[in-house]
């Protein structure tokens, strides 16, 4: 049954394998999406900047521009969720992936059931960031809710969409251990099958960037259990 909640979201579908967008397309059309193609890296970022999609779900293996080279050229403008689609047990382009911005992956070949679970989640999550106050803080670091913005030692940090929500999850329980797991629930949601090693990338990215202007730490490793924001 179409998601009757979706709304004409907007997903713009990069991938060069006719026979994966003939199939792909027409169920997220049933589902209640609507949808472009681009067949090519350079047509990827033409049509992204007419269309300004809702999403993106983009294969890494294409033609003119590989998908790395576009998610990078889009995170340079716009925190629009993206999903890559990598080659099954190839741990480096998730990685590489995820450390330039990605939202997500899914790993060729994949149930269109996967690929829906995925992308709802990550419109729950952003429809339901929904803030009773507009800043968010511990010691110098700052989050502001309205901009989705964040700040340290009054220094802008330019985050994900990803990082943004994992740094108010850690705020909002802060002095709090938080398991790998309580992590996913919270981010990318309940039944969300994704790698608990995602978190300690993510956990890397957040410690990188507030390091770069400041030597106060904020996200601890509680050996054995998980984080906890201090």
């Amino acid at each position: 049954m179409p998601n009757e909640n979706i709304g004409k979201l907007h997903i713009l579908v990069v991938e060069d394998d006719k026979g994966i967008s003939d199939f792909v397309i027409p169920e997220l059309e049933h589902e209640g999406f609507t949808t472009s193609l681009a067949a090519s890296g350079r047509e990827a970022l033409e049509k992204f900047e007419a269309e300004n999609p809702d999403l993106v779900l983009l294969d890494i293996m294409l033609p003119e521009l590989n998908g790395l080279e576009v998610l990078r050229r889009i995170r340079a403008k716009s925190n629009v969720p993206v999903i890559l689609e990598t080659a099954r047990g190839e741990t480096i382009d998730k990685i590489t992936g995820l450390n330039a911005g990605a939202d997500d992956y899914i790993s060729k070949p994949f149930e269109i059931e996967e690929l829906l679970a995925r992308i709802n989640a990550l419109f729950r999550r952003i429809n339901a960031f929904k803030p009773d106050e507009s800043l968010l803080s511990v010691r110098t670091l700052s989050l502001n809710l309205d901009r989705m913005s964040c700040s340290v030692e009054k220094n802008e940090i330019q985050l994900s969409k990803t990082e943004f929500f994992m740094l108010k999850n850690f705020i909002e329980n802060k002095n709090k251990v938080l398991s790998r797991s309580d992590i996913i629930d919270a981010i990318w949601g309940k039944g969300h099958f994704i790698d608990e090693n995602t978190v300690d990338v993510y956990v890397g990215y957040l410690r990188s960037k507030i390091a770069e202007h400041t030597k106060e730490e904020f996200i601890k490793t509680v050996r054995g259990s998980g984080y906890m924001m201090v």
